[in-house]
């Protein structure tokens, strides 16, 4: 940003404007966005009468150097003082219509900002939604399918030896009952359904 040396009147005057400047109309509809906007026709004729009383000029200088548009707007106060500011954008179509589209954007973009007066953003939309990327998707790594943990053959053996040697049928069934325990604490089906086959065996032999 530019300024004079001193701005002191001009940043009183426009602390009195911003207080009687009401927003601008949203007179123009944005059919994309589905949505309304002050164009700057309607910034200008909420600005300049206020600011106009309370003795600032607005100048706004527009300029063109391939690929880049840019205006810059002046606010210069009855005493001479003055601060000014410069707003750019990339111009995607480069022919007379694009240039003087992007042209009036950046000046009712730069002046309602300078000024302090709220307006839909159609281009803003336009620029902040058109060819954004799509959000990342969250990839969630993907995992090897885990192994059932299975009990050791020598685990399983002393568990069969347990209940093999059990004196009674309420003993055997103490000691299919730790050998189900010790199979679940790791999720081993497997070993389970073994167990099961094992003290029906033994279970026979009692009936015996």
């Amino acid at each position: 940003m530019n300024k004079s040396e001193t701005i002191g009147n001009l940043a009183k005057a426009i602390a009195l404007a911003q207080l009687e400047v009401e927003n601008a109309i949203k007179d123009t509809k944005n059919e994309f966005f589905k949505s309304s906007y002050a164009d700057l026709a309607a910034v200008l004729n909420v600005i300049r009468p206020v600011f106009s009383k309370h003795n600032i000029a607005i100048v706004q200088l527009p300029s063109f150097a391939a690929p880049i548009a840019s205006v810059e707007t002046m606010l210069i106060h009855e005493s001479g003082e003055f601060i000014s500011n410069v707003c750019s954008s990339p111009v995607g179509k480069q022919d007379a219509q694009g240039i003087g589209s992007a042209i009036t954007y950046l000046r009712r973009y730069s002046l309602a900002a300078f000024c302090g007066i709220a307006q839909e953003d159609d281009d803003g939309n336009g620029a902040s939604d058109k060819g954004k990327p799509n959000p990342p998707q969250d990839k969630k790594p993907q995992t090897k399918p885990v192994e059932p943990k299975r009990l050791s053959n020598d685990e399983r053996e002393l568990c069969v030896k347990d209940m093999k040697a059990a004196p009674d049928l309420s003993a055997l069934q103490q000691a299919v009952k730790d050998a189900h325990a010790l199979a679940k604490s790791i999720g081993d089906k497997e070993s389970i359904a073994f167990f099961n086959e094992c003290y029906k065996s033994c279970e026979a032999a009692f009936a015996d």
